[in-house]
């Protein structure tokens, strides 16, 4: 089971990267929180005042990014953890512009199948199942309200020391869906094999369970087929 690849998709607020980190620790698996990969080039481009329109530009920042993975399984830059600074609302307010780009998501696609290659992963974010690791044995795809996903990100983003009001963060969310889903490049949608799960009503121990209990039932056909 430590060599297993899980693959984890949806929408922002639906639990993804929660759900992820607590399930990779259970299985001693690697954790890659794909979104953050995004922010970090968003943050960075905004920092040096790049022209967030210029693909080109954008794309040639994201090829000087070394990303990996530490021991604790937090994501690098350049050899250094990526602060909480990208997840702030200026990041979020643009990410979404970003990562729509062909050749920016080309580039950094790249640079997450280089972290999956070892195996052993649980990697989340809106196009692992069906770009990223699209030969994974596990496919989540996590789905929930939006109302109740915004008030999740309110709550992060408190936790964060950032105050946003419900209103502004639910339109954001709802805008935010619609550029993901419906850019030309690897849009967020579940992959054909992919087990839906609304966690709408759930806690992040019921969705683990749930989600192991896929995990353990793909292990023993994987053993069964090889006898």
């Amino acid at each position: 089971m430590n060599r297993i690849n899980v693959a984890i998709d949806g929408p922002a607020g639906a639990g993804k990267s929660t759900v992820a980190k607590q399930l990779a620790q259970q299985l001693n698996l690697r954790y890659l929180d794909t979104g953050a990969m995004y922010r970090a080039l968003t943050s960075l481009a905004l920092e040096l005042q790049i022209d967030l329109e210029n693909e080109a530009a954008l794309t040639v920042l994201a090829e000087t990014l070394e990303f990996g993975l530490d021991e604790a399984s937090r994501l690098t830059l350049g050899g250094q953890a990526i602060s909480e600074e990208v997840r702030t609302p200026r990041v979020s307010q643009f990410v979404s512009l970003v990562s729509s780009y062909p050749l920016v998501r080309h580039v950094i696609v790249a640079k997450q199948r280089t972290i999956a290659l070892a195996g052993g992963i649980v990697m989340d974010g809106r196009d692992i199942g069906t770009t990223v690791m699209i030969d994974a044995p596990v496919k989540i795809y996590l789905i929930a309200d939006l109302d109740e996903r915004a008030k999740r990100r309110q709550l992060e983003l408190r936790a964060l020391g950032h105050m946003t009001e419900l209103a502004d963060l639910t339109q954001q969310m709802q805008q935010r869906d619609y550029l993901d889903s419906t850019r030309a490049t690897s849009p967020l949608r579940p992959a054909d094999d992919a087990v839906i799960i609304d966690t709408t009503e759930l806690l992040p121990h019921e969705v683990i369970d749930k989600i192991l209990e896929i995990v353990r039932s793909k292990v023993d056909d994987a053993h069964n087929a090889k006898l």
